[in-house]
């Protein structure tokens, strides 16, 4: 039903006139920052709104016409049959919109990807999931920021950290968080074996100014050095890069996509705010070293995807047991299947 269960009408109109309220006050525009967040999320809650308003009145105006008429010619019914498979899918997007109900769903995401163990072919699937989330990214109409790259020695990277800004962008990708294996004819061996790799991915919430996580700054270690990468004129020629280091929690935070130093310095300590907030928050449901040890090892039996090229095609995610025989499609973007089904399965 799209009026009932996960849904809420009641809770998402007080919501939304809230904003709205907000919204009319003098000094709304005072902190751009936090009115542009609040007009995104007031625009979400009426769009999810109306397409639910605009599908009840479709289903209850054509199950009016199908029980007022007598006429059943081929035609209509099957000019009913693509009605319905319009309204069906409508359902199954607004489903999903609604299942991103989490406090920080909404937030952009500070998205990484990890090598595992096994050098060139680790690094070269690393670079293979970050061209797949890519896709994905561009094709939701998000953007993405680069934040750090670490390149392989011979192809691919060791690591990337992005930052994914749009609507839903975490409730999105909190769904990808974990380890993913590859099995492939490896294109690097002469030989042409069958290797196994694996790539971590981890996923946090950006946070605003308004979550109170404090940072003494005797617990940070911060380095400065040449940065890798494209970010301006003289960004090879100076200590421009940024490495924090939280003492306490051993949290490393990189950026050297920034112009100056100081850009980078503050970028590095938004994203190690937004982590040291997840952390504090998975705190809460268990033990430090059982979510530390939920990441630590990049290996078998710690997957929660496996991509299989050879010796057959095919993607299976292993929490929700969703297939996909067409490897090439996922690894072109086509994820959505994969992260839905995980949305329904945290539901329940």
């Amino acid at each position: 039903m799209i009026y009932g269960g996960h849904f809420d009408p009641e809770g998402k109109q007080k919501k939304l006139d809230e904003l709205d309220k907000l919204m009319k006050e003098p000094s709304f525009w005072d902190d751009r920052r936090k009115a542009e967040s609040i007009i995104n999320e007031f625009n979400t809650i009426k769009s999810t709104l109306d397409k639910a308003k605009t599908l009840k009145e479709d289903i209850e105006f054509h199950c009016e016409n199908l029980k007022n008429s007598n006429d059943i010619s081929e035609d209509i019914v099957n000019f009913s049959k693509e009605e319905y498979q319009t309204i069906g899918e409508d359902l199954e997007k607004l489903e999903i919109e609604v299942l991103l109900n989490g406090e920080y769903d909404k937030n952009d995401a500070v998205f990484e990807i990890h090598s595992g163990a096994g050098g060139t072919e680790a690094c070269d699937w690393a670079n293979m999931l970050y061209r797949m989330y890519s896709k994905w990214i561009l094709k939701k109409g998000y953007k993405e920021e680069i934040i750090d790259r670490q390149p392989g020695l011979e192809a691919g990277i060791k690591s990337i950290t992005i930052i994914v800004s749009g609507t839903n962008a975490y409730g999105y990708l909190k769904n990808e968080k974990g380890i993913h294996r590859l099995v492939r004819i490896s294109p690097f061996d002469s030989g042409a074996r069958r290797h196994t790799s694996f790539a971590s991915i981890s996923v946090t919430p950006v946070v605003d100014d308004k979550v109170n996580i404090e940072i003494n700054p005797n617990d940070l270690k911060i380095d400065v050095f040449h940065s890798s990468g494209a970010g301006g004129q003289s960004v090879n020629t100076t200590d421009s890069a940024v490495r924090i280091t939280h003492i306490p929690t051993g949290i490393v935070v990189t950026c050297q996509n920034e112009r100056s130093q100081v850009q980078n310095k503050d970028k590095a300590m938004q994203i190690l705010k937004s982590k040291l907030f997840e952390l504090e928050t998975e705190a809460k449901k268990q033990e430090l070293k059982e979510l530390k040890g939920e990441q630590k090892d990049i290996n078998f039996g710690s997957q929660i995807r496996s991509y299989v090229m050879h010796p057959y095609s095919l993607v299976k995610d292993h929490r929700t047991n969703t297939e996909e025989t067409n490897v090439n499609k996922v690894l072109d973007g086509e994820i959505d299947e994969f992260i839905n089904s995980n949305l329904r399965r945290n539901a329940k």
